[in-house]
């Protein structure tokens, strides 16, 4: 196997070799273009966006600047919003489901290092995926940590690092993160905290 093979399968690898560093240059020059967008130029934006990722779906908002290693191995699916200065290092695959909303300063890192330092001096990394399921609101500041799995509905506190996966339908906030609680029905009548919708069409 080489290097990318290395790198895609879970593997040590190293990222210097094997086309590895001219697959990420070429991609920064597309985010480099990305980013530089006018704020009117939503076609030529939605086109560089659809050519950097891997998959990209119906109505994507990913608001500038962006940041990822490769790009293509990001998944975003229809209808995901995802707010100012994301990064995403995707050496392994990130999936995003459907519905989901990411605030500002979010970062996903598939990408790890080992912890003796002998061995991190050997120039060896490694890569383990992130899928964060459908209908998720990740606060600003999330971090997020190589080969969590995030449950579809789940909200994730703002500030929070999440080392571990995350059931579905649940509150989870802190550094490391944990569940807080369970999303219920009885959550469906409030907007904020105590305060109750005044309209109907939610």
């Amino acid at each position: 196997m080489n290097q990318k093979e290395r790198m895609l399968a879970g593997l040590p690898y190293r990222a210097g070799q094997d086309g590895l560093p001219q697959e990420q240059l070429e991609n920064k020059r597309k985010i480099y273009e990305y980013n530089l967008c006018r704020p009117d130029e939503i076609g030529r934006a939605r086109a560089l966006l659809k050519d950097i990722l891997g998959v990209c779906g119906n109505n994507v908002t990913l608001l500038a600047p962006f940041r990822c290693d490769y790009g293509k191995n990001i998944e975003i699916a229809d209808d995901v919003f995802i707010n100012y200065n994301c990064v995403i290092l995707d050496v392994a695959r990130v999936v995003i489901g459907r519905g989901t909303l990411f605030g500002p300063n979010v970062c996903i890192c598939t990408a790890g290092h080992p912890v003796h330092p002998l061995s991190r001096r050997s120039g060896y990394e490694y890569g383990a995926p992130v899928t964060v399921g459908r209908d998720v609101w990740l606060g600003a500041n999330v971090v997020i940590t190589p080969g969590v799995t995030i449950g579809d509905g789940s909200v994730i506190g703002a500030g929070s690092v999440v080392t571990k996966d995350v059931p579905p339908n649940v509150i989870a906030v802190g550094n490391p993160c944990r569940v807080l609680r369970k999303i219920t029905d009885a959550d469906r009548d409030f907007y904020f905290k105590d305060k109750k919708f005044d309209v109907t069409d939610y």
